[in-house]
């Protein structure tokens, strides 16, 4: 199994990092290490997180990180990070593909 970053998903945690670095750059670089670290356990347990509650689908998936939502797709050889997004924010149901 792979894992695969979206280009929104890249993104995404480029734009949180940007937004961390400008009160502490080194929690930044730290944020950004400890969310790959999270996502990487998905290689281990692919079906840990819970089924997005906005989309219902069982491929749908996400896990938490702090506050933020990790959303991915689980295929049988793959998975698709498809989006960071805080918890607050309402997930746009266009970036679900």
């Amino acid at each position: 199994m792979r894992i695969s970053w979206s280009p929104l998903a890249v993104d995404r945690l480029s734009e949180i990092a940007d937004y961390i670095s400008r009160d502490n750059p080194q929690a930044a670089v730290r944020w950004v290490e400890a969310v790959f670290k999270t996502v990487q356990r998905l290689l281990l347990f692919p079906e840990s997180g819970r089924c997005v509650p906005e989309v219902g689908r069982k491929d749908i998936r996400e896990i938490i990180h702090g506050n933020y939502r990790i959303v991915y797709r689980l295929e049988a050889k793959a998975i698709f990070v498809l989006t960071v997004r805080h918890g607050k924010q309402v997930l746009p149901i266009d970036e679900i593909p």
